[in-house]
């Protein structure tokens, strides 16, 4: 009863509050960027929030709880990304104006159709990644308020449609913040009273199956475990929402900041999400792995706190959905849409194409979410629609190293090549995920295309 109230009034305010976001707004720049003013600690607060979904706290309790801690460690290589990015590439951000998209920037570097390809693997990226998120919600909805999976999925869905389409980024900052502070409470909090229940992580030591403790684990591979730290490392680097957020601070000094306390911070987060999944495995080891995470919610913590708690979870997803919907929208129309079009839109027929794109693509992930079963599998298969084509030029530019067209389009035709060739023909060889391959393949293409290109010229 009172868990129930608390959610309601969390999912109220969240609602309410990002609805009245959108009062004011007249422009697709609003929705994507907002006012560009934000300070480092509201940049590292949406950051965090954004990256933390359903895929690296559910999904990460799920697979810790299948195959033990090495999954922790793989998730690493994403806080390695951020660190990387905060280190080399935020600093650089302030070279580049007027920005509010990847594609912005590709076009800058290749024109416009570089801009127009990288719209449309935005769009497909993007709903993916939201699918991962949707799919959690169907889960946290079914296991604690008893909702069928595919009730859950529309409720949460639907309130975060609602306010992301109305109040833009806007919005999407201010329950960014506000979801973060409750999920950086929550969870830790699962863990503690876990452990506690438990009688101490002695007790999990003694219950888990000690190849749960090693690195690569019984289960995987060297190679396996080295390609999926690659795939993490790779998957969201630059991705559409994290270049928007670069592009959000007072200056390039406040993004640097915020982005480096947003990969520090994701290091002990991982191993708190992971660790709820041994939690898990030790209270009730023939529970469904993707239970994991809601199992322990439920069953170690107090009434009300309890209630706090899967708010925080509900957090968890719907901050990731948000960034991502925005980001899906904001490169439909700024990267294909504009580009395409002979007569220039008005700023107010932007803006309602931006919104419409958002609810789109929120059905687009409705359908993600039912046919995938495992929430951090949609996010690996999601990641095969950007860092294999996008990464290598992405970066090229905003490194400021000198780039062409051909080297764009060839690094591309390779990239796709390489992911499909490696795995629908050969089928994954040595459990390494095509992603690795086909940003390898793309990276290789790109240099030798550029280094032949610019020779030409002189």
């Amino acid at each position: 009863m009172w868990d129930s109230a608390i959610i309601i009034l969390y999912l109220s305010v969240i609602l309410l509050l990002g609805l009245r976001c959108g009062r004011g707004m007249k422009s697709l720049q609003e929705f994507s960027v907002s006012h560009r003013s934000y300070t480092s600690i509201v940049i590292f607060a949406t950051l965090s929030a954004s990256f933390i979904g359903g895929g690296f706290s559910i999904g990460n309790a799920e697979k810790v709880f299948r195959f033990g801690i090495v999954n922790i460690v793989a998730l690493w290589g994403f806080s390695l990304k951020e660190i990387l990015v905060a280190r080399y590439i935020a600093p650089k951000t302030g070279n580049f104006t007027n920005v509010i998209s990847t594609g912005d920037i590709m076009e800058q570097g290749y024109g416009k159709a570089a801009k127009v390809i990288t719209g449309f693997f935005s769009v497909f990226f993007c709903a993916g990644i939201v699918g991962a998120q949707v799919r959690a919600m169907g889960i946290i909805f079914n296991v604690f308020l008893d909702i069928e999976p595919i009730w859950g999925i529309l409720i949460g869905c639907g309130i975060v449609i609602a306010y992301s389409t109305v109040g833009g980024m806007r919005a999407v900052v201010l329950t960014d913040v506000i979801q973060f502070c409750v999920l950086a409470i929550g969870l830790p909090a699962a863990l503690v009273f876990g452990i506690v229940k438990l009688g101490g992580f002695a007790a999990i030591r003694e219950a888990v199956p000690t190849g749960h403790f090693s690195i690569p684990g019984e289960a995987m591979t060297i190679a396996a475990f080295l390609s999926l730290f690659l795939t993490f490392l790779l998957g969201e680097t630059l991705v559409p929402p994290y270049v928007q957020r670069l592009f959000m601070g007072k200056d390039s000094s406040h993004t640097a900041r915020g982005t480096m306390l947003s990969g520090i911070f994701s290091i002990p987060f991982f191993a708190i999400t992971g660790a709820i999944g041994l939690v898990a495995l030790t209270l009730k080891p023939e529970l469904n792995p993707n239970l994991a995470m809601p199992y322990v919610v439920r069953t170690v913590l107090p009434i009300g706190v309890r209630g706090i708690v899967i708010a925080g979870v509900i957090s968890i997803v719907m901050s990731s959905a948000d960034s991502f919907l925005n980001g899906a929208a904001t490169g439909c129309i700024n990267d294909m849409v504009k580009p395409l079009r002979k007569n220039p839109l008005s700023e107010r027929q932007e803006l309602l194409l931006a919104k419409l794109t958002n609810c789109f693509v929120g059905v687009i992930a409705v359908i993600f979410a039912i046919t995938i079963d495992s929430v951090l599998d949609i996010l690996i298969y999601s990641y095969n629609f950007w860092a294999p084509v996008i990464l290598v030029p992405l970066a090229a530019v905003l490194l400021g190293f000198r780039a062409t067209k051909a080297g764009f389009l060839a690094g591309t035709v390779a990239g796709i090549s390489g992911v499909l060739i490696w795995n629908k023909l050969l089928k994954s060889p040595m459990g390494v995920d095509g992603l690795v391959i086909g940003v390898l393949c793309n990276l290789i293409a790109f240099t030798v295309t550029n280094k032949l290109s610019i020779n030409d010229t002189k």
